[in-house]
């Protein structure tokens, strides 16, 4: 049994190695993404305070040269929406650009998608193997501006980490 504990105390940096350390003891054996994806997204909710959603959408495997769409993934929260067009809310662009959204207030993001109206801020960074998007890791928070540039470079580290194990 894993029992993650982060030190609410920590530096982000400090708890971004933690939770960088934790993924990869939970999925460097597993060849199952679904399994790496669905523990990947307990451990975000474990390490990041003020998280109301947190989770994966992901480009189907056999719809990855041709995709159009993301489908929702393990995650963690409230119900949330399926499908996602590339392009389309936060998720999309992240999807479609192969580009980090950093975005202090969601209610400003031109085309939004709201799956859950609790949410004020949000973070999505693409998962690329090869040069593609394979999938994208989001955070939702109910406080504006919840997200940093810290954050960011710690969830994209992850998404390194898992390009290879989801």
């Amino acid at each position: 049994m894993y029992d993650f504990r982060p030190d609410a105390a920590q530096a982000p940096a400090e708890r971004y190695r933690e939770l960088l350390g934790a993924a990869d003891a939970l999925t460097a054996d597993e060849p199952d993404a679904v399994a790496n994806m669905a523990n990947v997204a307990a451990l975000l909710r474990e390490f990041l305070p003020d998280l109301n959603w947190a989770g994966f959408y992901r480009i189907a495997p056999a719809k990855r040269e041709n995709a159009s769409e993301l489908v929702l993934g393990p995650f963690v929260g409230r119900p949330a929406c399926i499908r996602i067009p590339l392009g389309s809310g936060v998720c999309g662009a992240a999807a479609q650009s192969g580009t980090t959204q950093l975005v202090a207030n969601v209610h400003a993001f031109p085309g939004h998608i709201a799956c859950d109206a609790a949410s004020r801020s949000e973070l999505v960074v693409p998962v690329l193997r090869d040069g593609q998007v394979i999938a994208v890791i989001d955070c939702d928070s109910p406080s504006p501006a919840r997200f940093t540039q810290a954050d960011a470079e710690g969830i994209e580290a992850l998404a390194a980490l898992l390009a290879t194990r989801i």
